[in-house]
Parts: structure tokens; C-alpha cells; sequence
């Protein structure tokens, strides 16, 4: 299964929170994706570290959260905000993120964009947006 890298990291991993300035906000520039990516049987917990581990730390990454789903023991959701959908977009050209999409990949049986997002504030975004 062929999978392109800004479709993999749609779905990827890792918990990392940074935040955005207040103009950013106010021009609606904050952006986020939701997507369910389905692992391997029996490979969810791999390939949750493997994503975790290779995007701790991405300019312009405002949250991002991997969780398992409650009732399929392949499923990982993932929530991402960054401070655009530029910085999302050069993400993927950073070498922890390659890394951890070659390495992932093998794991990956199914990626799904389940929708594009505009964060407006939560926890874990703070009042920095």
C-alpha cells in the first residue's frame, strides 16, 4: 500500500504543545486536522510509539495527540492544532518526521482525513490562541 508522507503524518503521533500568538488567532490562521489511522493487526501500540517518538518536537505545532480508540484494537485517532497549515506542511520535511514515516509505515492497513479544523482555543492551547 502506497502511502504519500503528507497522508501518513495527517493521522501521526506525538504530544507536543507550543503555542501561537494572539494575531495569528485573530486572523484565523490556527490550523487542525482530525484522521483515524487503522494499524496492522496487532501493531496499534507499535506504531503509536513509532509516531509519538519521531514528532516530539515540530515548529509551529500547537497540540498534538495520539489516542487509541475504545473499541477497536487497531484504531489510533489523532488530533493535531499548528499555528498554519504551512507549518503542518513543512513538518513533513523534517528528518524525525521522515524517519518515523518510513519506519511506520509498514503498520499502517488504512488512513482516513476525517476533517479539517480551525482551533479556536482549549486545553493544552491555552490563552495564547
Amino acid at each position: 500500500m502506497a502511502l504519500e508522507r503528507r497522508t501518513f503524518l495527517a493521522g501521526a503521533t506525538a504530544l507536543g504543545i507550543g503555542g501561537t500568538s494572539a494575531a495569528a488567532a485573530a486572523s484565523g490562521a490556527t490550523y487542525g486536522r482530525v484522521g483515524k489511522m487503522t494499524a496492522v493487526p496487532g501493531q496499534r501500540e507499535a506504531l503509536a510509539a513509532i509516531l509519538i517518538e519521531g514528532t516530539a518536537a515540530m515548529p509551529g505545532c500547537l497540540n498534538y495527540v495520539v489516542a487509541s480508540d475504545a473499541t477497536d484494537a487497531d484504531v489510533l485517532w489523532i488530533t493535531e492544532a499548528w499555528t498554519s497549515k504551512e507549518a503542518h506542511a513543512g513538518s513533513l520535511a523534517l528528518p524525525a518526521v521522515r524517519a518515523a514515516i518510513a519506519k511506520g509505515r509498514p503498520l499502517i492497513a488504512g488512513l482516513q482525513t476525517i476533517a479539517e479544523t480551525q482551533p479556536i482555543g482549549g486545553v493544552g492551547l491555552g490563552p495564547r490562541l
